[in-house]
């Protein structure tokens, strides 16, 4: 297949997108679920907690590369915005 989602640098707007809405809910489940572990100490709250817990780390680290990946590389010319710079005198007349 030639998706072009499939190639690197290739709608990271999209990607991102699937990322933070799979970290979203990643984060809600795991506080859901911790919640719920302290309320009724049932084991599988307990583990679901840890699993949605690694998950959100992971999502974090996918969130995180696709945004370095929508900022400008040095390898591309960035524009340069001039700053106009006032010229203080050298030295001061006595």
């Amino acid at each position: 297949m030639d998706l072009p989602v499939l190639q690197c640098g290739r709608c990271e707007p999209l990607k991102l997108g699937v990322h933070a809405g799979a970290l979203g809910i990643a984060v809600l489940c795991g506080i859901y679920n911790a919640a719920a572990w302290l309320t009724r100490r049932e084991t599988h709250s307990a583990v679901n907690a840890v699993l949605y817990t690694a998950l959100s780390i992971w999502e974090h680290h996918h969130v995180l590369h696709h945004v370095a990946a929508m900022r400008p590389s040095d390898a591309e010319p960035r524009t340069r915005v001039p700053v106009p710079v006032s010229k203080a005198p050298t030295a001061i007349a006595a």
